[in-house]
């Protein structure tokens, strides 16, 4: 069992989670520096999806909005995907031309959303995370002697905004609809501006938090408020439209107002939006995969300066 695997490790979740765990296939040692950064994307996939209470979306103690997601779905997803972040950091350790670079890790990523589909049955889990953490962990490798989140950013925007080849021009996934009928930028749009709701709006928010003496469930849980509160979430506009967006939107302000989600008030307006948010059937899963790169990058500014191999 893997660090990510052990983070979690109760009697009962221990035993619940194995059962999804049995016939995953084992990640094979690469490059210390890309197994590294692959098993830091794994946690910060299982920290989002434990952190509780998250309004409409899955979490340690709910199905949110869903009805085929559970936490241990979850989490065996971000394990069986585990192998494929490795994969995108070798990428970025090894193609220097950045082309050639976007089409390897296009290839790279819709390998690791076929293996995603295979370990949940045909449940996305993470489509959306394949995507922004996998341009985030390539752009990490590529060159960690400067792991600054915006420093990632900008070099994971400069990946997505290029043109890959072989990458289907229309894949049918609701998000990919949601961006045409409602004209918004959705995850690609996100990922070709740099991640500004993670580097301008999860990770300030998450310092705050800390700084005035939040515990971390609660400053992780504003900084994906502070998301909410602003995202044109492609999730929700697939489920909802743009009335359920509205709410979303008004309703994580709100809590932020009322103090967020270290404060009796906030949490209070927090549980109430989650009831609302499941009584809609809207999930904002865009918010909940921009959470997790910011997790990821947060954990990268704790790292040492890494010069890989020649």
């Amino acid at each position: 069992m893997n660090a990510a695997q052990s983070l979690y490790k109760t009697p009962e979740l221990a035993a619940h989670l194995a059962a999804y765990l049995a016939d995953l296939p084992a990640a094979h040692p690469t490059d210390p520096l890309a197994d590294r950064l692959g098993e830091h994307v794994v946690a910060a996939l299982i920290d989002e999806a434990t952190l509780a209470p998250k309004p409409g979306l899955v979490d340690i103690r709910s199905r949110g909005a869903h009805r085929d997601l559970d936490w241990t779905l979850m989490c065996a997803s971000a394990l069986a995907l585990q192998p494929t972040f490795v994969n995108l950091a070798r990428a970025g350790i090894e193609t220097q031309p950045l082309l050639a670079l976007r089409e390897r890790i296009g290839a790279i990523g819709r390998d690791g959303e076929t293996c995603m589909l295979d370990t949940t049955r045909g449940v996305n889990t993470h489509r959306g995370a394949i995507w922004a953490l996998g341009l985030l962990v390539t752009a990490a490798a590529r060159d960690m002697t400067d792991c600054t989140p915006r420093a990632i950013a900008a070099r994971a925007g400069s990946i997505a905004r290029l043109p890959d080849r072989y990458a289907p021009s229309h894949t049918g996934n609701k998000g990919e609809r949601a961006c045409r009928d409602y004209d918004v930028g959705g995850a690609r749009g996100q990922a070709q501006a740099g991640f500004p709701h993670i580097v301008d709006v999860a990770l300030p928010e998450l310092d705050r938090a800390r700084e005035r003496g939040d515990n971390e469930t609660a400053a992780r849980l504003n900084a994906l408020l502070a998301v909410m509160a602003s995202l044109d979430d492609t999730c929700v506009l697939a489920r909802g439209g743009r009335s359920a967006l509205a709410e979303v939107q008004q309703g994580a302000r709100h809590v932020l107002a009322q103090g967020g989600a270290a404060q009796l008030d906030g949490r209070r307006h927090l549980k109430a939006l989650d009831r609302r948010l499941v009584e809609l059937h809207v999930s904002p899963g865009g918010a909940a995969d921009l959470l997790a790169a910011a997790l990821f990058l947060d954990r990268l500014r704790n790292e040492v300066p890494y010069t890989a191999k020649a």
